[in-house]
């Protein structure tokens, strides 16, 4: 067996979903790079990651997933413009001692979304943003970006944000475009899903769910049964995969 030169992995907590360790060995293996492995970190605190760290001096790069998009950024000596911007951090690329922080998640969702709207033939000109942790601003930093106007959902009032009661059918139909970032229909726990009025919804809306297991979530499934446009995260999470990669192999 060849000598293990570059550990990669994954830090979150819990990590059962993650399809990150399969996706990177088949690539390894795919693409003869037999010098590296990728390995599941599970960190039950955020706390834990500077022993995680002091036990794997071969680590190259990681992953971060729910619930550490935004707390392990402390951790970090530098973000990148457009992490820095999102305020939440997806890869972690380790250089001359140095933990710098990158967000893929923009990568991956930009170019999924254009897929979704070329193929559909719907330009949203407004959005709802389901959920308001790492994942949801990334995905508005990319909203802004294709000049779509944006407004979070969640379950708590705030400033910014509306609450799902507010959904009236003349606010459903205001909108083209909603993206779920919260973890609702996952894997096990595949019944559970936002609580939209998904009566509301026509042929109109575009509905697009971060989660990719199961492949057609309790939300997706309300979606088709208006005639909504799908789509998972599968692509966004390969997109996502695959940018992180290329990241960790610059000089």
């Amino acid at each position: 067996m060849s000598e293990i030169k570059k550990l990669y992995g994954l830090i979150g907590y819990p990590l059962g979903h993650s399809f990150s360790k399969k996706y990177f060995a088949k690539k390894f293996e795919k693409e003869k790079i037999a010098d590296s492995r990728y390995e599941n970190f599970p960190l039950a605190n955020i706390d834990l990651f500077p022993d995680l760290l002091k036990s794997h001096p071969n680590l190259a790069g990681l992953n971060v997933t729910i619930p550490y998009k935004e707390k392990i950024i402390p951790f970090l000596d530098k973000l990148n413009a457009p992490a820095k911007a999102v305020g939440a951090v997806n890869t972690i690329k380790f250089k001359n001692g140095k933990l710098i922080g990158y967000n893929t998640d923009i990568i991956g969702f930009d170019i999924a979304l254009k897929d979704m709207m070329t193929n559909s033939g719907i330009i949203p000109k407004a959005a709802l943003i389901l959920g308001t942790g790492g994942a949801a601003k990334a995905i508005a930093y990319v909203l802004t970006k294709n000049q779509i106007s944006f407004e979070y959902v969640s379950r708590k009032s705030g400033p910014n944000k509306l609450t799902y009661e507010q959904l009236d059918r003349p606010k459903m139909e205001e909108i083209q475009l909603i993206v779920n970032t919260t973890p609702l229909g996952t894997a096990p726990v595949t019944h559970r899903c936002p609580p939209l009025s998904y009566n509301h919804l026509s042929d109109k809306h575009l509905l697009f769910d971060l989660v990719y297991n199961p492949e057609k979530t309790v939300f997706l499934k309300m979606g088709v049964s208006q005639k909504s446009v799908i789509k998972n995260g599968f692509q966004m999470l390969e997109l996502q995969a695959e940018a992180s990669y290329k990241i960790w192999q610059l000089p």
